[in-house]
């Protein structure tokens, strides 16, 4: 406990919340063991020129890496994919995109985690609600260096402060979405970025993977955000990505949104890293002397 709390700077809005149950129940229940399953582990597999930074070696000496994270969900989302699919190995080339709070992507070859866009904190890659993803290095030294911003103030702008809600003031998707449409100049820029960033991160996936067989979307956004489905599928044609308009946009539930004809499949899936988790703790506790 004490070890993951000194972790608590890589994930700040998650880490305390996570130990502080571990606390509670413990202290409620004091014989029952504390299990925890890492949304990091699926991303293990990741090969050593996805996760190096190229960086000093003393710095990665250190634990500097990209380790990524919703591990869980892509976990499920692309098992749950593969058998909606019934694409068997070697040809299930998947990215999943699990759009929520969080954003992220990874790329899931039969199985196994080869890239993800999220890297040594849950900061990097995708625009998020209230999280910037990734800016220029360069970016955070200025605003120390020649306006004075502590490096806790700098942290907690881009944790809090940045991604839809530092555009347009909003952090819910179906504001921003709606009042985009309504033409809005703030809230049509932070969809217009959204998407660019999204787009472009499903299109690093693929090239990782050699090829896409399914396209995931998963969470409270890729689950519940029409427009922001068929968005960043209409940049991705060249990859073989359609929609089927009433599929995506009606229905509910794990579904295929994309036409029968070939290409590559494109499904809705409901996350649920509950059944992760749970599969998890059976695990550990079969194999705990406990």
């Amino acid at each position: 406990m004490a070890k993951l709390r000194g972790l608590t700077g890589l994930a700040p809005l998650h880490q305390p919340l996570a130990l502080d149950a571990i606390d509670i129940v413990t202290k409620a229940v004091p014989h029952l063991a504390a299990v925890a399953c890492f949304d990091t582990a699926f991303h293990a597999t990741l090969p050593a020129e996805a996760y190096t930074y190229a960086i000093p070696s003393r710095w990665r000496e250190l634990g500097a890496r990209r380790y990524g994270f919703h591990g869980l969900s892509h976990s499920w989302a692309s098992k749950r994919a593969a058998e909606m699919c019934a694409l068997p190995p070697p040809h299930a080339r998947i990215v999943t995109c699990h759009l929520g709070g969080g954003a992220s992507l990874a790329a899931v070859a039969d199985g196994r985690c080869v890239d993800t866009t999220m890297g040594f904190t849950p900061l990097e890659g995708l625009v998020m609600t209230t999280r910037s993803g990734s800016v220029d290095p360069g970016l955070v030294l200025w605003l120390q260096t020649q306006h004075g911003f502590s490096a806790g103030q700098v942290a907690d702008n881009l944790e809090t402060s940045s991604g839809l809600v530092g555009l347009c003031g909003s952090a819910d998707m179906r504001v921003v979405a709606a009042r985009a449409v309504g033409g809005e100049p703030s809230a049509a820029l932070a969809f217009g970025v959204y998407i660019h960033r999204l787009r472009a991160g499903i299109a690093a996936m693929t090239a990782a993977l050699g090829g896409l067989d399914v396209l995931v979307f998963t969470g409270g956004i890729g689950e519940g955000s029409s427009s922001v489905r068929a968005s960043a599928c209409a940049g991705l044609r060249f990859l073989g990505v359609e929609l089927d308009d009433d599929a995506n946009t009606a229905g509910g539930g794990d579904r295929l949104i994309s036409p029968p004809e070939p290409g590559a499949h494109v499904l809705v899936v409901k996350a649920r890293e509950d059944l992760e988790i749970a599969a998890g703790v059976r695990a550990a506790l079969a194999r705990s002397p406990l």
